[in-house]
């Protein structure tokens, strides 16, 4: 038996990065995953490395009624579902200057109101002892070049998960945060073009303490401590950085 047989779980973010690498260990250990993402090849390739335990759905995490026709398949599918991964989210590098309306409105749309209510509308199909696990990241309280408007939806995605903890503490349904550091999930890459991603990878490995980049198998690990493990544990934020902020 594997250690999450009969567990149901949907990832949203799910077709690449951290997200797919957690459905991967999730569907290796005998659970079901239900995965989304915006960009149809990589969901078709996503599904197709994870095998008959996943359902790969395409879903915009900034519209609404794509999210409540997402909730609609999740209760078509699972019922109820055992842990809610809320890892949809853009990254993006503009100078404080160059910052546009569009482009704060994008992150903010997916990153952050994408965030509150996926959780919001699968807190119905979420039973007593679930667990919720929203990916923010150490940028939320760095002062980053480049990063102004990412880092501050991350920073409020950090405040959300104190504030829906303590909301959703008499349904007794958990919800924490993992908070990546410099992981190489291939994020770097959607963003820059290659040569600047592998600049900003060498410089990010340099000044980490522990010299290297994380990997989204670090990250995943992390996710279902917190989903399955972490049974007394609300409101929290794990950090996985190598150390970076915390030396």
């Amino acid at each position: 038996m594997g250690r999450y047989d009969a567990k149901k779980v949907v990832i949203t973010g799910g077709s690449s990065g951290f997200g797919l690498t957690t459905a991967q260990l999730l569907v290796d250990e005998g659970a079901h995953v239900l995965i989304t993402g915006r960009n149809r090849e990589a969901l078709d390739s996503a599904g197709k490395q994870l095998g008959k335990n996943a359902i790969a759905v395409r879903s915009d995490a900034s519209s609404l009624s794509e999210i409540d026709a997402l909730v609609d398949r999740v209760k078509s599918e699972f019922g109820t579902i055992d842990a809610l991964f809320v890892n949809a989210g853009i990254n993006g590098f503009v100078s404080f200057e160059e910052t546009t309306e569009d482009f704060y409105d994008e992150l903010f749309d997916i990153n952050t109101k994408g965030s509150y209510f996926t959780v919001q509308k699968l807190v119905p199909v979420l039973p007593e002892g679930s667990g919720v696990v929203l990916t923010t990241s150490v940028a939320n309280a760095l002062g980053l070049p480049a990063l102004s408007v990412y880092a501050a939806s991350k920073a409020a995605l950090r405040s959300m998960t104190r504030s829906l903890a303590r909301e959703l503490l008499p349904k007794h349904i958990r919800v924490n945060a993992v908070s990546p550091g410099p992981i190489d999930s291939g994020i770097l890459e959607k963003g820059l073009p290659p040569e600047a991603a592998e600049q900003t990878k060498t410089q990010m490995a340099s000044e980490n303490p522990m010299q290297r980049l994380g990997t989204s198998e670090e990250v995943a690990k992390a996710v279902l401590f917190l989903a399955f493990d972490a049974t007394y544990s609300t409101g929290t934020e794990l950090i996985v950085d190598g150390g970076a902020t915390q030396l």
